[in-house]
């Protein structure tokens, strides 16, 4: 089976409907997204999609960009850009395998069965320990070639530690990913193709050019030895720039002798080649140093670049300073946003006849343990459309407001806890910075929306007046929190009604106070009046 040819790919068209194509119709005009059954495997398939594209695009200046976004191609022109490196994609066969280990044997791995492709299937001394309690084994017994297939995919990017010598993928287990994805939605080929950059700026950008085998692009058309030493590791030097799309950190080999007919139990489709099992080994592909990888934002680390990855909480507006325009609250941190959107938002694709927003996802792992998958939209409004200039007085802006919001989360927090405990309580509260957050989500999204606006006219932002209304709406969500949901609503014969009154107080003393003002970049002078003002909300 080749994954160029076979309608392998599932779908949403924009009538609701579902269907599988081959990667020929990704520019089919009433298709609107990836439509599987599982959100990794959404995630998966547009990094597949886009570095599909990436990889083979003869795309070399931004007016032929315009061009094919306005004008997609047509399946044959697909087909052409593809047929050069088609023999990279079988997925069974005698010779080389899509993301599998040529020279792996299969008396030479453990054999491991076919579920624990999966991200969140218990591992080895989960189910020797019998500790399977919430996701059990025997789920997922023999699956589909399809989604065997994407399984097979989704593990290779999202690697996580799997014991000794089983690599995590290139940008370390679970990344974060981001893409730019058009507002109001389009069509896939318009999201997909945001994410693909002309080919002088993607190949500048990292690795080595002149690399040109097709083993330096897909590792799996040769043996390990071939790109790195015995237990080495490999750097990006040592490869094409579009190896970032194709890492294959573990060492797997399909099993295709030890089939069955079923229904899959993923997809739930009739098959009759279902794969019960592969053949595994350690000590793969040992991605080390400089990967920067095009669709993910990095944080600095002394000397280095790391790629983020999803923490316990989820994906908010707090993020969107710094997956948006790379800067971050504390002037000692540096964050960088993914090249992607760095791209779109610097290179003038402004003028794309609609807004933009960021499609961001990916897995909370511990370790080899996923903790959550998560995913989330972050609007961008009209910024594609704001000049350089414009876009740094929104950073300003923003950056006080969250730093004005991280310290109402805080006050709120110290309040709660203070009710409920005094102070010497300690344990895991973040349920109310989550709750906060959430509660002043939409007013925020609100003001910014109105900001970028202004900014894009070219207008002057009324700073103070901003901020004053920033202030009083986190003042109204810690609050009414407070009040409503998880203190004042609390059972009275369990309430201490004197610890719960002076934290009230205090909470309503720090959200009035000096600190939160100087982080918003109000004046600190007129307390009293402010306060009042504050007070006066509704």
């Amino acid at each position: 089976m080749n994954l160029l040819e076979e309608p392998w790919l599932p779908v949403r068209r924009a009538d609701g409907s579902r269907t599988w194509i081959a990667p020929t119709a990704l520019s089919d005009s009433t298709l609107v997204a990836f439509d599987a059954d599982r959100p990794d495997f959404n995630g998966a398939l547009a990094q597949f999609a886009i570095g599909l594209l990436q990889t083979t695009a003869p795309v070399e200046t931004n007016t032929k960009w315009r061009e094919l976004f306005r004008r997609p191609p047509t399946a044959e022109t697909l087909a052409q850009w593809f047929t050069p490196v088609q023999t990279a994609f079988d997925l069974d066969g005698d010779g080389p395998r899509f993301m599998q280990d040529r020279t792996l044997r299969p008396d030479e791995g453990a054999v491991n069965d076919v579920s624990a492709l999966l991200i969140e299937a218990p591992g080895e001394q989960t189910l020797k320990n019998n500790a399977d309690h919430f996701i059990k084994r025997g789920q997922a017994d023999a699956i589909c070639l399809h989604c065997t297939a994407t399984a097979l995919l989704t593990l290779q990017i999202n690697a996580p530690s799997g014991g000794a010598g089983h690599r995590t993928g290139l940008r370390g287990g679970g990344p974060l990913t981001t893409l730019v994805a058009c507002q109001p939605p389009r069509s896939l080929w318009h999201d997909l193709w945001l994410n693909v950059r002309e080919q002088g700026a993607f190949l500048d950008h990292s690795g080595e050019r002149a690399l040109t085998e097709p083993h330096y692009t897909f590792p799996w058309l040769a043996g390990i030895t071939a790109l790195q030493t015995d237990k080495g590791e490999l750097a990006p030097i040592q490869v094409h720039p579009a190896h970032v799309f194709w890492a294959m950190p573990r060492r797997i080999r399909l099993d295709f002798e030890q089939t069955e007919s079923g229904i899959c139990p993923l997809c739930g489709r009739a098959s009759d080649r279902l794969v019960r099992q592969y053949v595994t080994k350690n000590y793969g592909l040992n991605y080390k140093g400089a990967w920067d990888h095009p669709l993910s934002p990095y944080y600095q680390d002394k000397d280095e670049w790391r790629a983020m990855h999803p923490q316990p909480g989820g994906i908010g507006y707090r993020h969107w300073l710094g997956w948006v325009l790379g800067a971050a609250m504390e002037s000692n941190k540096a964050l960088r946003r993914a090249r992607v959107v760095s791209h779109v938002l610097a290179s003038g694709r402004g003028v794309l006849d609609g807004q933009l927003r960021l499609w961001a996802f990916g897995y909370d792992m511990d370790n080899m343990k996923a903790r959550c998958w998560y995913e989330a939209s972050l609007p961008l409004y009209g910024l594609n459309e704001c000049d350089v200039d414009a876009q740094r007085r929104v950073e300003e802006e923003v950056r006080q407001w969250l730093a004005g919001a991280s310290l109402a989360a805080f006050f709120l927090r110290s309040a709660v806890k203070d009710a409920w405990f005094g102070d010497e309580a300690r344990g895991d509260l973040s349920v109310l910075d989550a709750s906060f957050w959430s509660a002043s989500e939409a007013d925020f999204y609100r003001q910014l929306r109105e900001l970028i606006e202004v900014a894009r006219l070219d207008g002057d932002i009324d700073h103070l007046a901003v901020a004053q209304a920033w202030l009083a709406r986190l003042r109204r969500v810690a609050v009414d929190l407070f009040d409503t949901q998880f203190v004042g609503a609390g059972a009275i014969e369990r309430q201490n009604p004197r610890r719960a009154a002076e934290a009230y107080r205090q909470l309503q003393r720090n959200l009035d106070g000096k600190k939160i003002r100087a982080a918003l970049g109000l004046p600190v002078a007129d307390k009293t009046r402010s306060a009042n003002a504050a007070h006066a909300q509704p």
